[in-house]
């Protein structure tokens, strides 16, 4: 079997000089979410990686969130998967390789091809996405190639499609500096898209551009808006809807783009449908939304999961482009509506056609002129003729045994998939499965048959785009651990085992040219996406390219009024806007759900660093006041959140930041990590009619006091799986630290904290069983171990100071607090300069600080990455609040 060596890794086509003796500096790109971060790495030549943003790169000219900054602290290859393995025993790549392509041939010979399945990921690189789509559409003859990109901006590939013929974002990040008014609908931009957020605010202070934030949470986004719109939940379309009346009344729209869009009629006529009412907001912000958006010329308008992810997403992405259409604000400097993703690469994904409804470079699968184009540049033998199974319901074909070997690579959906528990037997259930990734160990690995070691980031090479359409490339500068191979390579070998032709690529730059030649086919069919202009492109020295490339477009499309319809005019589409289904006594909450400011999806990278949890460590059910003290829930308790679906136990977290009877509760957690508090179980399969992508933020829901007999606390250098109810594992350095509680009390607590410790029996202990109090710590050799501290209420420790005493002397450790002379600094707020909730709040009260720059600069916080300054900017506000209401 022949190896690929790597090719040299290069910026714009040269090294960088190698720094502090170490190796040369890579120019590559952040593998997080759709912002397309450039990142420079600096290999030391000792192991250790040091990040950097590229000052060059475009999308974030230097700038980095804490995620992207702790890059270096994510590559670790301890614990990762190093070679093949086949019913948990390692095997050999052509052994292993062998068997899933035998098994998937086994399966199309017997039961015809749609009996097989892809399951991909944003996270692969557009490299990779090709040779699968290549791989299942062409030479096998089904399009079930779906993507974990249809959990997140399906809706709004549906609503672009439905309005100009193509999947078609319209704008630049550069639009959001060049607005009046700004728009973020749906949009947690401060924790979702850190350096797009930075960008934003640095446009506002500059020239004071209006942000307007639309989300019925109260989110860190909104502590730079100029209005925040406290929308009820699912209300967006009707929203957008008034605006669309609003402009017809107040002759805002615009004679000049009318010739260049159809359906206007229809479009109003099903808005006015839509009532005041149905908002949720007061007349007077209702009131200076429309006035403001209609008023402003340079309107963007962006939006993001609040919108895409509802069993309406797609009707609710068209009622906000069909204002953008209606008014010509569209394509042009500052102007239109801009879908921003996930994922690192859910663009790249798109292009190549990744999701089981589309074709490679933007093309029609029901189009048989298209597949026919596809299927001659490609000379396969086949070609699927209809849309493959959507995410959702790929897995219920796996669970009803229609889909008899499924491949899955780079993703988790035993974790992130709605109803997970169910998608989670399925998977176990189905007669083959193979998982690609760099973990054998992730909730959906552990059910595979075969488990194959991919290859991650820093070891990749290949490209992705961004959310504004640019190429970027991702460099390796490390060297593959094991027998880790490329997904592209994985795929590759398996087609030719299966028997076909065109696999045979020397490297992803072949791969990429092979794309691009493809592209220029599709550009003669009418295509948006065309980037032929790079096929013999210097793919080593690639720098960062926007498409189209063509000088008169700027890089915007839709501002000449030319669309991808077949007439050519942009569509205005008719939204009956509704509400979601009224909730039932049984479960009359409605759970929001969404991500956090400093961990990842699952957390299989993020989760490697001790400075990502230190801002929140584990799953919480974000509840209103009143809610709370309906359900006698306290701050910090535990609560059971049930679904028709499924069971979890969240962290407690009181906050007037959420409305009323809807809660919120982030996504990130596993099996892994904490196994009570995986939310998307809660989540049900229900999807929107037509982008087939999941409602995950509307979950009804029932909540009840979790009944805790024992809270505890622990820090150790072990790993251990605790045999209690609830518990919930972070890294600190030099092992981890858990959360845990139960509902029974064990019969000795001493044997209990053994077997925690993984058989150490403690050395030191300190309890009173009358009132519940044990602490038990291990010290051996001069330094501690573990420790654990068990209370009947929830315990009130220093955690941030007990974890930095793992591998010392421990020293009073089992007073669970500093000394008097060291004080407790609280929860991290800063990631990036560890500093802390109670080091802020002191310095504002005690210096008088009033803004974030002053506290920037008399602390640091907030100075570097600038992730946190909304949460600064928030409790500088609360704390100035409290004290004012104090005085009075």
């Amino acid at each position: 079997m022949k190896q690929m060596k790597p090719p040299t890794p290069v910026v714009g086509g040269m090294p960088r000089p190698p720094q502090d003796g170490g190796e040369a500096t890579i120019r590559t790109t952040c593998p997080y979410c759709g912002v397309g971060c450039g990142v420079l790495a600096s290999p030391d030549g000792r192991g250790g990686v040091a990040i950097k943003g590229d000052p060059d790169h475009p999308a974030n000219r230097g700038r980095l969130c804490v995620k992207g900054a702790a890059l270096g602290e994510t590559l670790s290859t301890d614990g990762r998967l190093l070679s093949p393995r086949i019913a948990g025993a390692e095997a050999s790549w052509d052994t292993a390789l062998d068997l899933i392509a035998t098994r998937f041939s086994g399966a199309i010979a017997q039961h015809g091809p749609d009996a097989v399945a892809l399951y991909v990921s944003g996270q692969l690189l557009t490299e990779d996405y090709y040779v699968a789509n290549k791989l299942m559409k062409g030479f096998i003859g089904s399009a079930n190639i779906d993507t974990n990109s249809r959990l997140c901006m399906a809706s709004s590939v549906a609503g672009h499609r439905r309005a100009f013929g193509s999947d078609t974002v319209p704008g630049q990040y550069e639009d959001l500096e060049l607005a009046d008014v700004v728009v973020l609908v749906g949009s947690n931009l401060a924790w979702c898209h850190p350096v797009l957020h930075q960008r934003l605010m640095a446009a506002k202070s500059a020239r004071g551009t209006k942000v307007i934030v639309i989300d019925p949470r109260r989110t860190a986004t909104c502590e730079g808006a100029d209005l925040h719109l406290a929308l009820a939940p699912g209300a967006d379309g009707h929203l957008f809807n008034l605006l669309l009346c609003h402009l017809f009344d107040n002759g805002r729209l615009s004679a000049d783009f009318a010739p260049h869009v159809t359906g206007i009629d229809v479009a109003l006529a099903a808005a006015r449908h839509s009532m005041p009412g149905d908002t949720g907001l007061s007349a007077a912000n209702l009131e200076r939304f429309l006035t403001l958006w209609a008023a402003s010329e340079k309107v963007v308008t962006v939006y993001s999961q609040g919108i895409n992810q509802s069993d309406t997403g797609t009707d609710k992405v068209n009622a906000i482009l069909n204002c953008h259409l209606a008014t010509g604000r569209i394509g042009k400097p500052g102007m239109g509506p801009f879908s921003v993703t996930g994922q690192p690469n859910a663009m790249g994904g798109r292009e190549v056609g990744g999701l089981a409804n589309m074709l490679a470079c933007h093309l029609e699968i029901e189009n048989p002129s298209h597949r026919a184009a596809v299927q001659g540049f490609w000379a396969s033998p086949t070609m699927a003729e209809r849309p493959g199974l959507k995410a959702v319901d790929m897995f219920r074909a796996v669970k009803e045994g229609r889909i008899k070997a499924l491949w899955i690579l780079h993703t988790n959906p035993a974790v992130t998939m709605p109803d997970a528990a169910r998608v989670a037997r399925a998977i176990r259930a189905c007669d083959f499965v193979a998982v690609s990734d760099l973990w054998a160990t992730t909730d959906t690995a552990r059910l595979a048959h075969v488990q194959l070691p991919a290859t991650g980031w820093g070891e990749k090479d290949g490209t992705v785009t961004n959310s504004e359409r640019m190429i970027s490339r991702q460099r390796a500068f490390l060297p593959a651990p094991g027998q880790a191979r490329p997904d592209w390579w994985q795929v590759a070998q398996v087609a030719r085992r299966m028997g076909f032709s065109g696999f045979d690529w020397a490297g992803p730059a072949e791969i990429f040219a092979e794309h691009a030649a493809l592209s220029g086919v599709a550009g003669t069919l009418g295509s948006d996406f065309d980037i032929s202009d790079l096929v013999d492109a210097d793919y080593d020295g690639l720098a960062p390219v926007i498409w189209p490339q063509a000088a008169q477009k700027g890089g915007r499309f839709f501002g000449d009024g030319q669309f991808h319809t077949q007439g050519g005019r942009g569509r205005l589409v008719p939204v009956t806007a509704r509400l979601p289904e009224a909730l039932t006594p049984d479960h009359p909450f409605r759970l929001n759900t969404g991500r956090v400011r400093d961990q990842w999806h699952t957390m299989t990278r993020s989760g490697m660093t001790p400075r990502l949890s230190q801002h929140l460590a584990e799953p919480y059910l974000e509840i209103h006041p009143g809610d709370a003290d309906r359900l006698g829930l306290a701050p910090a308790t535990l609560a059971e959140v049930e679904s028709p679906r499924g069971r979890a136990i969240l962290r407690v977290m009181i906050s007037d930041r959420v409305a009323p009877g809807h809660p919120f509760a982030p996504m990130h957690w596993t099996g892994e990590t904490a196994p009570s508090g995986r939310v998307d179980v809660l989540v049900p399969g229900l999807v929107d009619a037509v982008s087939g992508q999941p409602a995950s933020k509307s979950a009804p829901v029932s909540i009840r006091p979790f009944a805790a007999r024992w809270y505890g606390f622990a820090v150790t250098t072990g790993d251990p799986r605790p045999d209690c109810a609830y518990w919930a594992k972070a890294p600190v350095a030099g092992g981890v630290q858990l959360e845990l509680a139960c509902h029974s009390l064990p019969d000795n607590w001493s044997t209990w904290a053994t077997a925690l410790f993984g058989g150490s029996a403690p050395t030191t202990t300190l309890s009173d069983p009358s009132r519940g109090l044990y602490r038990f710590a291990v010290v051996t050799e001069g330094r501690l171990r573990a420790a654990l501290f068990v209370a009947r209420d929830p315990v009130l420790l220093a955690r941030g100071h007990l974890a930095g005493l793992i591998g010392t002397q421990g020293q009073g450790v089992l007073a669970g607090r500093p000394g008097s002379n060291q004080p407790d600094p609280g929860i991290t707020i800063c990631a990036c300069l560890n500093v802390g909730q109670n080091t802020i709040l002191d310095a504002v009260a005690t210096k008088g600080l009033v803004s974030v720059d002053a506290l920037g600069a008399a602390l640091g916080a907030g100075t570097n990455c600038g992730s946190c300054r909304p949460e600064l900017a928030a409790l500088i506000a609360r704390h100035h609040q409290r004290h004012r209401e104090a005085a009075e």
